[in-house]
């Protein structure tokens, strides 16, 4: 099974089920950031021994926030996300700095 990969959407900090809600608030699970929900994701990935890449969603027209959801997972430990609508639905130029940016963020070469 090694190699094997997990293909979600990033969690929101709402919890559907009032059990579930009890639960996270008994054990004290971190979800008040979306790297915290991040985290907890890959955690629930057979412990991190799983690759958890999370998905693009829609395509928005503000960089930072696409930025930002790629610092967030960066550092909740996940490996990267899909951003083919976030980047092909771009001019060819504005497109191709915009993945350096993503690239750099997950190199950690920016914050």
């Amino acid at each position: 099974m090694q190699g094997e990969k997990i293909k979600v959407k990033l969690p929101s900090a709402h919890l559907e089920q009032p059990e579930a809600k009890k639960v996270y608030q008994k054990v004290g699970i971190p979800i008040g950031t979306l790297a915290e929900r991040v985290r907890h994701v890959v955690q629930s990935a057979f412990d991190g021994h799983r690759i958890v890449i999370f998905s693009g969603g829609a395509k928005k027209d503000d960089d930072e926030a696409v930025f930002d959801e790629a610092r967030a997972i960066r550092d909740g430990g996940g490996f990267g996300s899909i951003i083919g609508r976030n980047s092909s639905q771009r001019p060819k130029e504005h497109a191709l700095k915009f993945l350096d940016t993503i690239m750099k963020i997950y190199a950690g070469e920016v914050a």
